[in-house]
Parts: C-alpha cells; structure tokens; sequence
C-alpha cells in the first residue's frame, strides 16, 4: 500500500563539535601562541581540513592577529578542486607557572621601555 506522490523534505541537524566555524566557505578558528613565540616569533603546527600545516609566526605578533591560509578552507559547492580559506586568529596566553629565573628575568624586559 503505496501514500500519495508528493514531495518528501527531510531536515538534518548536525551538532557542531568542530574547532571550526563555517561562514560560507571560509572557515575560521582560534589558535593559541604562548607568549614566548608571539614575542620572539617562531613556528607551530595548526590543524587543517585535510591534516596538519606548520606555520611560520612572526615576531611581536599581537593578540587576536589573523592571518589566511588560501585554499585551506571548504570546499566550494559544484566546483572541483576550489575551497575557501581558513582564517586563523592567534590568542596569546599569559604564562602562570613562571619559574623564579623567569621571574627574575622580567623586570629587566619592563624597565627596557618596551612600546606597546
């Protein structure tokens, strides 16, 4: 026993558990730099779509810095081989373990009349 023809429309909910938020294919995350490389610069190792990339940080870089990674986002709807971007946000985390060397360390950074 068959129903009516017609249309039959399904809704999915899908939980975002993902470090990323999508806005159209772009997508975007947060990655956290210790203070130590967002000062001196350095490299990290950042999460993709399609695995891992090393990046390269550069010096004094402040919080909340974004930088863009092209072609590392979503892929592009009816479009083979295009994807949005990725834009990473830095967000530098303050030291609270500091061992008595660095303690001793910093007050000669503050008296050295940093800009900010």
């Amino acid at each position: 026993m068959a129903g009516p023809n017609g249309d039959l429309y399904i809704t999915f909910s899908i939980a975002n558990r993902s470090k990323f938020k999508r806005l159209g294919n772009d997508l975007y995350t947060t990655v956290e730099l210790n203070l130590y490389t967002a000062v001196l610069g350095g490299e990290i190792t950042v999460d993709t779509l399609d695995g891992k990339v090393k990046l390269k940080v550069k010096p004094e870089t402040q919080n909340g810095s974004k930088i863009k990674l092209k072609g590392k986002g979503f892929p592009v709807y009816k479009s083979d081989g295009l994807f949005g971007d990725l834009i990473i946000t830095y967000e530098i985390k303050i030291p609270q373990s500091l061992t008595d060397k660095e303690k001793a360390l910093l007050p000669n950074c503050q008296n050295c009349n940093l800009k900010c």
